[in-house]
């Protein structure tokens, strides 16, 4: 008799998460080597070559990156709180798209609009994450029926636009004090911009942050309103707790 092969399930959530962890980890090595090696000023001759302020940008944001990597096991850990998977792997797709191939790999200055696509998937998932805040806030799994969608949209809408402000904050803050270029105000070659031009880049990030969430905010209202469904596949919820009598039974 034929033995039937056994199918092998690849949980391709898991095995996305595990290779950008590691390669997040791997860039933490990578930028602390080239820090000490990179020179404390720009050279004339070489202008584009990177000094010790953007390895501690690279540095600074691969660090973020591990920790945010690492934040899902804590929340089911010590708040009982799930991600969906397809959350989880547009979270960690993110990640990589943001921290390995902006900083390490020098997406943001070498593919044109590149920061301009991330800080719009960015706000459509902070616009996400809103619906969910609604029904922690509210001790539920889904949307009280009681609330009106318009309501729970623009309050998606305005948590989104708020931790976009938020993050600009953290972009000034670091350059501050860093003295890194994370809100774009010089060139790659180290060149200052000047006026309008040093503010274009944040005022862009928080334009396309808040179109990004309105987006989310639409789909979210038609997704309640004729319940659709469509939020309820990304929100986080809590892990039930089984009784002890259940357990035994």
């Amino acid at each position: 008799m034929k033995q039937k092969r056994k199918h092998i399930r690849w949980d391709w959530a898991k095995i996305i998460w595990w290779f950008i962890f590691l390669t997040m980890a791997a860039s933490v090595v990578f930028s602390s080597i080239e820090m000490a090696l990179a020179p404390s000023v720009p050279d004339p001759s070489r202008p584009y070559k990177r000094v010790k302020g953007d390895y501690v940008l690279m540095l600074l944001q691969c660090i973020v990156g591990v920790l945010a990597m690492l934040m899902p096991s804590f929340l089911r850990r010590r708040l009982r709180v799930i991600i969906p998977s397809k959350m989880m792997v547009l979270f960690a797709l993110f990640l990589y798209c943001a921290i390995y191939l902006g900083e390490v790999r020098d997406f943001y200055y070498n593919v044109p609009h590149w920061d301009t696509i991330l800080h719009t998937f960015s706000g459509a998932m902070l616009g996400a994450l809103g619906f969910s805040v609604i029904n922690f806030l509210n001790k539920t799994d889904r949307v009280p029926m009681n609330l009106s969608p318009v309501f729970v949209a623009f309050f998606a809408l305005c948590f989104a636009v708020f931790l976009g402000v938020v993050w600009e904050f953290y972009e000034f803050t670091a350059d501050g004090l860093l003295h890194t270029n994370m809100q774009k105000f010089a060139l790659e070659s180290g060149e200052s911009l000047v006026g309008r031009a040093a503010l274009m880049d944040t005022m862009k990030d928080l334009l396309v942050d808040t179109l990004g969430a309105l987006v989310m905010a639409v789909i979210g209202y038609i997704s309640i309103k004729y319940q659709k469904g469509w939020v309820e596949k990304f929100q986080l919820h809590r892990e039930k707790r089984v009784k002890k009598q259940e357990k035994r039974q």
